[in-house]
C-alpha cells in the first residue's frame, strides 16, 4: 500500500520535499494568484460560461494536477486556445433558452470527457498523437484562433453585443453597430486603454504583473467614476465559498456532440501540454514523460469537472510567471488555490466593480500572443506548400468555425505526411570525381554514369499507394537510351514493401526480364529483405541480384560486362 501511494507523483514530490523551497514557492503563489484570477475570470468569460467558473476551475485543476501531475512547476488553467472551442461546443446546445446553469453543466461534462480521453490515452500510451498536427497547420491553426478571439471580444470591448453564429456574421455585425454608434465611448475608453497598458508594461517592464495592474487601476476607474451608471457592464458579486461538489445532469442527446468537442480540446491540450512540458523540463534538467503528463492533464480536467469547472490545459505565460517568482514545485499551485478560496470566502465582493471591457482587453491581449504572424512569413519564404497548408488551417477556423479548423489541421497534417509519401522525390545516382559514393545527377548534372547501368534511389517505403509510381518511373528508365541492362534500386530508404507493392515489383520484374533488363537491389534493410523473402519474390527476382552496397553492385555489373 505505501509503494503504491508513494507512485502518486504528488506524495513522491513530498517525499523528497526541501525545507529551503518553502519560501519561495509561497512567495511564488502569491505572485501567481495575481494571474490566476484575472485571467479565470476572463477565459471563463470567453468560453461563454460565468466568470465564477473560471475561478471555480482554477482552483481544482491546480489541486488535482499537484497531486498526479509529474511535472515541478507546471501551471495548469482555463486557456485561451480552448475557450473558442469550449464555446463552439457547449452554446449551440444552450441556444434556446440561454440557462447558464446548463451551460456550465454541459462544459463540465466537456471537462470529464476530456479527462478520460487523457487517462485512456495515457493508459494507451497515445502521447504521439500530440504528433497529428504539424506545426505549419499549428501556426494557420493559432493564427485563426487568435482572430476568432479578436473579433469575438471586440463588441464586449466597445460596449455593445453582437447576436451571430460565425466569424463573418461577427464581423459584419460589428461594423453595423460602430456604424450605428452602438459604442460606448467609456467602454472603448477602458477597453483600448486596457489592452495599452498590458502591452507596455509587457513590453518594456516584464517583471511587473501587468494583468494585475490593469484590474487594480479598472476597478479603481469605476469606483471613482462610477461608470456602471454610464453604461459599462460590471463583474458584479461573485458567489462565496469553496466550489461545490457537482454531478453534472445532462441529456444523452448532447453526449455525442460533447464527445466531438473534446476529442479537438484533448488533442490541443495535449499538444499544448507536450511542447510546455518539454520546454520547462529542459530548463531545470527534467526528463519528460508525455503519458505521465497526459494523466496528469486528466486528473486536472476530472477535478474541475466535478465542481463546476470546464476544460483546461498548460499554460506556458502562467508557468513563465512561477518559474521567475522562484516556484520550486506544485506546492505554488496549491497556494495559488488556496488563495483564490480564501478570496471567495474572505472577499467575494473584491472583483464586484471589475468592468467587463477590462476582461476583454485581458482576453484579446492573450490572443494576440497566440498569433504567429512571422512563422507566417518564415514558412512563405522557406516552403511555400506549408505556408499553403497553413492559410488552409487558419481559412478552416475563420470560415468554418474553431472545432472545424481543429478537424482541418489534422487532416491536412496528415495528408502531407501521406502526400510525401505517395510522391517521394526519386532521382538517378551517378560517380561524382573527388566525392565518395554515388550522387544524385540534378545537383552533380556532370556525374558520371556507366553505360548499361542505371543507379535508381527512391526515397520512401514501397506501399500500395506509390507502387504504381515507382513502376511507371522504373519502366521510363528502362527505355532511356543506351538501353540499360541493370537497373540498380539504392535502397537505402526504403523502409517497407507491402504486399501489393511485392506483386508489383514481381510483374515488373518479369516485365523487364523480358526486354533483358535486371532488376537490382542493393543496400536494402535487412528487415524488408526478409518481408521480399515472404513474399517468394526470390521466385522471379535472382536471390543474386541482392547487394550490400551500391558500390558492390557495381563492381559486380562490371565483372558481367
Amino acid at each position: 500500500m505505501l509503494s503504491r501511494l508513494r507512485a502518486v507523483p504528488g506524495i513522491r514530490a513530498l517525499s523528497t520535499y526541501r525545507r529551503e523551497w518553502l519560501i519561495k514557492d509561497v512567495i511564488a503563489g502569491i505572485v501567481l494568484t495575481t494571474l490566476l484570477v484575472p485571467q479565470g475570470m476572463a477565459y471563463a468569460e470567453l468560453a461563454g460560461l460565468p466568470t465564477i467558473t473560471g475561478l471555480y476551475t482554477t482552483i481544482l485543476c491546480l489541486l488535482g494536477y499537484a497531486v498526479c501531475g509529474p511535472s515541478r512547476i507546471l501551471v495548469l488553467g482555463p486557456d485561451s486556445s480552448l475557450g473558442p472551442m469550449i464555446a463552439a461546443t457547449v452554446l449551440p446546445l444552450v441556444a434556446a433558452d440561454g440557462d447558464p446553469d446548463r451551460a456550465v453543466a454541459l462544459a463540465s461534462v466537456l471537462a470529464l470527457m476530456v479527462a478520460a480521453i487523457m487517462v485512456l490515452a495515457s493508459v494507451a500510451k497515445l502521447g504521439f498523437i500530440a504528433d497529428l498536427i504539424s506545426k505549419p497547420t499549428m501556426i494557420g491553426y493559432m493564427n485563426g484562433l487568435a482572430l476568432t478571439i479578436l473579433i469575438g471580444q471586440l463588441p464586449k470591448l466597445l460596449g455593445f453585443k453582437v447576436d451571430a453564429d460565425n466569424l463573418v456574421g461577427e464581423c459584419a455585425g460589428l461594423v453595423q453597430q460602430v456604424a450605428d454608434g452602438a459604442v460606448v465611448p467609456t467602454a472603448a475608453a477602458v477597453g483600448l486603454g486596457g489592452i495599452l497598458l498590458l502591452l507596455v508594461l509587457q513590453r518594456w517592464l516584464p517583471k511587473i504583473p501587468a494583468v494585475l495592474v490593469m484590474v487594480a487601476l479598472a476597478i479603481a476607474a469605476a469606483a471613482v467614476l462610477d461608470l456602471g451608471e454610464h453604461g459599462i457592464d460590471l463583474v458584479g458579486e461573485l458567489p462565496e465559498g469553496f466550489p461545490p461538489f457537482t454531478i453534472p445532469d445532462v441529456r444523452l442527446s448532447d453526449l455525442a456532440p460533447l464527445l466531438g468537442g473534446a476529442l479537438g480540446i484533448a488533442l490541443v491540450s495535449l499538444a499544448d501540454t507536450i511542447s510546455n512540458a518539454s520546454a520547462f523540463a529542459a530548463r531545470s534538467g527534467q526528463e519528460v514523460r508525455g503519458n505521465r503528463e497526459m494523466a496528469g492533464v486528466g486528473v486536472a480536467n476530472l477535478a474541475a469537472g466535478l465542481f463546476q469547472g470546464f476544460p483546461v490545459s498548460t499554460s506556458g505565460s502562467r508557468t513563465a510567471v512561477a518559474e521567475r517568482a522562484g516556484a520550486r514545485s506544485q506546492l505554488t499551485g496549491v497556494v495559488g488555490a488556496a488563495l483564490i478560496v480564501l478570496m471567495l470566502v474572505l472577499a467575494p465582493g473584491m472583483f464586484r466593480d471589475l468592468p467587463q471591457p477590462a476582461l476583454a482587453a485581458v482576453v484579446i491581449t492573450a490572443s494576440l500572443s497566440l498569433a504567429d504572424v512571422p512563422g507566417e512569413i518564415r514558412l512563405w519564404r522557406q516552403r511555400r506548400t506549408e505556408f499553403l497548408l497553413s492559410v488552409a488551417a487558419f481559412l478552416g477556423v475563420v470560415l468554418l468555425g474553431v472545432l472545424e479548423g481543429i478537424a482541418i489541421a489534422v487532416a491536412l497534417s496528415v495528408l502531407n505526411v501521406f502526400r510525401r509519401a505517395w510522391w517521394p522525390y526519386n532521382t538517378v545516382l551517378g560517380r561524382v570525381k573527388g566525392l565518395e559514393g554515388y550522387h544524385d545527377i540534378r545537383s552533380y548534372p556532370h556525374a558520371e554514369q556507366l553505360p548499361g547501368l542505371v543507379i535508381h534511389r527512391f526515397d520512401a517505403p514501397l506501399f500500395f499507394a506509390n507502387a504504381g509510381a515507382f513502376r511507371d518511373e522504373i519502366r521510363r528508365l528502362a527505355r532511356t537510351e543506351p538501353r540499360p541492362r541493370w537497373i540498380v534500386i539504392a535502397a537505402e530508404p526504403m523502409t517497407d514493401v507491402d504486399t501489393t507493392a511485392a506483386d508489383v515489383l514481381e510483374d515488373l520484374d518479369r516485365e523487364l526480364n523480358a526486354e533483358h533488363v535486371h532488376l537490382v537491389f542493393a543496400e536494402l534493410k535487412d528487415p524488408v529483405r526478409r518481408k521480399i523473402e515472404r513474399y517468394e519474390l526470390t521466385r522471379t527476382i535472382d536471390p543474386r541480384h541482392f547487394f550490400p552496397t551500391v558500390e558492390a553492385a557495381v563492381t559486380a555489373f562490371r565483372q558481367q560486362s
